[in-house]
């Protein structure tokens, strides 16, 4: 199982951090579709912290539609997670990334076609540097 990197000294709660860093798993292919995820068990004995814990961060994957509970044989990753994380995401980037550089262009008083200017600038760097 890929490691988890649990932080208890950010602000972010310990459930959330789990919950992000299981979706993280099967969107990157960790865990596919259809495939059983580590217990809460053995999660908790992992990192060492109370298991309702994990199961609250467990459960917010399920609120969401990406888990999905086999009575009595734990959590498994659902059809269709990927893509569900994925347009998570993409909803989270534009609020985190895309709006807020356009306000802040706007405070700029850059028009469009600076902003886009700029942004291709960054892609053409980001794109072709090793």
């Amino acid at each position: 199982m890929k490691s988890l990197n649990i932080n208890p000294n950010t602000e972010k709660p310990i459930f959330l951090q789990i919950a992000e860093q299981l979706e993280d798993s099967i969107f990157t292919g960790i865990f596919p579709e259809e495939t059983k995820v580590p217990s809460t068990n053995e999660i908790s004995a992992l990192l060492g912290i109370n298991p309702h814990t994990v199961l609250k961060g467990m459960n917010m994957l399920v609120d969401e539609g990406i888990l999905y509970k086999k009575r009595g044989l734990g959590m498994y990753v659902k059809e269709g997670a990927v893509e569900r994380i994925r347009e998570k995401r993409q909803g989270q980037f534009y609020e985190q990334y895309v709006a807020a550089l356009i306000r802040e262009a706007s405070k700029l008083g850059m028009s469009r076609e600076e902003v886009f200017r700029l942004i291709e600038r960054g892609y053409d760097h980001e794109c072709h540097t090793d």
